[in-house]
């Protein structure tokens, strides 16, 4: 089991960049495939960005590719979604999820953070 929490929220411009941050619990972190989905309001939740337990592969939602970028200290048990060119389409709670197989590019993970609210306007 791992607790995963959010951080890094917030309002911005679009044009602009954040950064969330996921700070899990446990020593085996590295184990874990970690991933970001997003629920638009109003809309079910959505894949963002998977990476594996080493951060040797990444994978990335068409609507995000090339603007988000995954990555992960595992050193610090904490994964970082970097969230550049933001448009109001990205406003969603980001959450932070993990889980011990490999990547899914989909929402089927086990553990789950409580989320993180990114709000962008026009």
């Amino acid at each position: 089991q791992v607790q995963l929490v959010e951080s890094g929220g917030g309002l911005v411009q679009a044009g602009g960049s954040l950064r969330l941050s996921c700070a899990a619990s446990g020593r085996t972190f590295s184990s874990y495939t970690m991933a970001w989905i997003r629920q638009p309001p109003g809309k079910q939740r959505e894949f963002v960005a998977a990476i594996s337990s080493s951060g040797g592969n990444t994978y990335y939602a068409d609507s995000v590719k090339g603007r988000f970028t995954i990555s992960r200290d595992n050193a610090k048990n904490t994964v970082y979604l970097q969230m550049n060119i933001l448009n109001p389409e990205d406003t969603a709670v980001y959450y932070c999820a993990a889980r011990r197989q490999s990547v899914v590019v989909g929402t089927a993970y086990d553990f789950w953070g409580q989320g993180t609210q990114v709000t962008v306007s026009s």
